[in-house]
């Protein structure tokens, strides 16, 4: 089957398995990236060496016309933060992968609040695409435990490799799943990016919580205020212990560790910044 793909890297084992079982590719679709949430580096070097017309700007109706010009039956949304237009006209099939089990979690980034909430099991979804987001007939799921102790990293990976078992599923059988795709139904739940407030760590907090909000917001880094200065934290240890210091208290530091006291015992951060992630700087985190 011919084939177009909205793409960023994250979400390369899709086309890697479509590929590998013979499906065709037309066209890629990129957006812009930031370099933390999605790279493409990956997905624009596959373009360029298959000599595939690559697009950075919002889907039209135009192109999904031309895709159907080059005889496209199928569009692929990998990734992709601009709506598509109305596909019905131009192409028989559109399906999006979501990284999360829908109708649970819509949105744009759902990964950081499924750790942030505890979930013990996670997943993709692949559905078709409909007018409202993350909202069309299910194909397929494939899911997955999560542990206590998971980072967004641990997340990251085990999303890619349940994303390469739900392509092979898709891609094997693909006219079947889609004839027998399934309602989402009642109860669907979207979940809207986070905000800077999100990733402020108040330490009157236990240890255990606030260990868990540095582990989801991994890479994305996690913000606190110490002696009234403003630090970005990227790695964290802690533990449990009384005390007599103040939340917050900056209890220790040594060769740029911060101990800092909280609600129920101490927080070590190993790796900060007083630059956010969004920061461009001639040295790495710190």
């Amino acid at each position: 089957m011919r084939f177009a793909i909205t793409l960023s890297d994250r979400f390369k084992p899709v086309l890697d398995v479509f590929l590998q079982a013979g499906w065709q590719p037309v066209k890629v679709f990129c957006t812009p990236v930031d370099h933390r949430m999605h790279h493409n580096k990956m997905s624009v070097g596959f373009a360029e060496q298959r000599k595939l017309p690559l697009q950075l700007s919002p889907m039209r109706p135009r192109d999904l016309e031309e895709l159907a010009e080059l005889g496209c039956e199928a569009l692929l949304v990998g990734s992709y933060n601009w709506r598509i237009p109305d596909w019905k006209p131009y192409l028989k099939y559109a399906i999006n992968f979501h990284p999360s089990p829908l109708p649970m979690g819509r949105g744009p980034y759902p990964q950081v609040r499924a750790l942030l909430e505890g979930h013990r099991e996670w997943g993709c979804t692949c559905h078709k695409v409909s007018p409202e987001f993350d909202a069309g007939d299910i194909l397929a799921q494939e899911c997955f435990a999560l542990g206590e102790a998971d980072s967004h990293q641990m997340l990251d990976i085990k999303l890619q490799l349940a994303l390469h078992r739900l392509s092979h599923k898709l891609a094997h059988d693909f006219e079947r799943l889609w004839s027998e795709a399934r309602p989402q139904g009642e109860g669907g739940s979207y979940w809207p990016l986070w905000t800077d407030s999100d990733r402020m760590l108040d330490f009157s907090r236990t240890t255990a919580e606030l260990l868990r909000q540095v582990r989801a917001f991994g890479d994305f880094e996690c913000a606190a205020v110490v002696n009234n200065v403003t630090f970005f934290i990227h790695r964290a240890e802690g533990w449990v212990e009384t005390h007599g210091f103040a939340p917050g208290s900056l209890v220790y530091s040594h060769a740029e560790q911060l101990l800092v006291a909280t609600g129920d015992g101490m927080l070590l951060i190993s790796e900060w910044s007083l630059y956010g992630p969004d920061a461009v700087t001639g040295r790495g985190r710190r």
